[in-house]
């Protein structure tokens, strides 16, 4: 089984951090996000990948191509104008062939077990399994309508009135039969693909219990580095012997002054923290500058700019 990682959106939720890093390369505990991916797809025996791109493209592809990651096969199919979930997925309809295929979106993280999903996918004798999550949040994120183990709407898109604490994540396991009601132009997989299968052959869903989180704000990006160290810290070892990459939370290429106090943080390659900083519960990228006697709390801070973007959203100009 081949998988397809939708790798192409712009991340405008995430900005500024997005007008210098693409998405799918933004650090979670200093390993690129889209590195979890190919790790989890790597542990369930999945070693051809397509992945589609278009914002920053080229440092994409320059910086997988320049990875180590043995035992992966990665193609990219590059979008020069950007397609969608759907257009991007029907680009690639030859590429994927007549055999099934598991759907990854690039911007989770996630334990996901795959092999579980798939064997799922296979009893159901549907055409399309979605991985569904439980969350109080269902209604802002967006609940997926279920009937009879079977999904039937999408925020209630197609009148059916049906409700649940379930969201969608990103993740599924999908026949070639889709591509049927895929569109070439630019469009959204949900309201042609997904659509397309609950009324020809039905589309059954997977309930994941464990780890689940979308990094596409900039909150949701703060609390995955910081809320679920103890559970990606877990999957540490088997990371390194798949992809050879750890999660950690102190990168051993940053300089911290013997001075500065790092508390519940996160820094990346290349900081330089100085004198009689603290750093408190923050996530610090790649070759960031701390000036000394510099406090940061609850911040997300990249290097290009002098704006600390705290988890709410909200953002101060720093002083160092």
């Amino acid at each position: 089984m081949k998988a397809f990682i939708l790798a192409a959106g712009f991340g405008t939720r995430l900005r500024p951090l997005t007008d210098h890093i693409p998405k799918p390369l933004i650090p979670i505990l200093n390993i690129p996000s889209l590195f979890y991916t190919f790790f989890l797809l790597k542990q369930a025996g999945i070693t051809e990948i397509i992945c589609n791109i278009h914002h920053y493209a080229i440092a994409i592809r320059h910086f997988i191509e320049a990875s180590d990651l043995p035992g992966l096969t990665i193609t990219f199919s590059e979008e020069p104008l950007i397609l969608g979930t759907g257009g991007g997925l029907k680009k690639c309809e030859n590429l994927l062939g007549s055999d099934e295929f598991l759907l990854v979106n690039s911007d989770i993280i996630t334990d996901i077990d795959f092999r579980a999903l798939i064997n799922h996918h296979h009893q159901s004798g549907r055409p399309g399994t979605l991985t569904l999550y439980e969350t109080p949040e269902a209604a802002t994120i967006g609940y997926i309508g279920v009937e009879n183990g079977l999904v039937k709407d999408f925020r209630n898109s197609r009148n059916t009135g049906l409700y649940s604490a379930y969201i969608y994540t990103g993740t599924a396991v999908l026949n070639p039969k889709i591509f049927g009601f895929l569109k070439e132009e630019f469009s959204g997989i949900v309201d042609t693909g997904f659509t397309g299968l609950i009324d020809n052959g039905g589309l059954s869903y997977y309930l994941h219990k464990g780890l689940w989180m979308d990094i596409g704000s900039m909150r949701s990006y703060w609390q995955a580095n910081l809320d679920t160290t103890s559970v990606i810290s877990g999957m540490s070892d088997q990371m390194n012997l798949a992809i050879g990459r750890r999660p950690h939370s102190i990168s051993p290429d940053a300089f911290i002054s013997s001075t500065a106090e790092v508390y519940g943080s996160v820094i990346g390659k290349g900081c330089h923290i100085g004198a009689d900083c603290t750093i408190t519960n923050s996530v610090l990228l790649p070759g960031v500058i701390v000036k000394p006697g510099t406090a940061i709390i609850n911040a997300v801070v990249d290097p290009y700019s002098t704006t600390v973007m705290t988890p709410m959203n909200q953002n101060r100009n720093s002083t160092w």
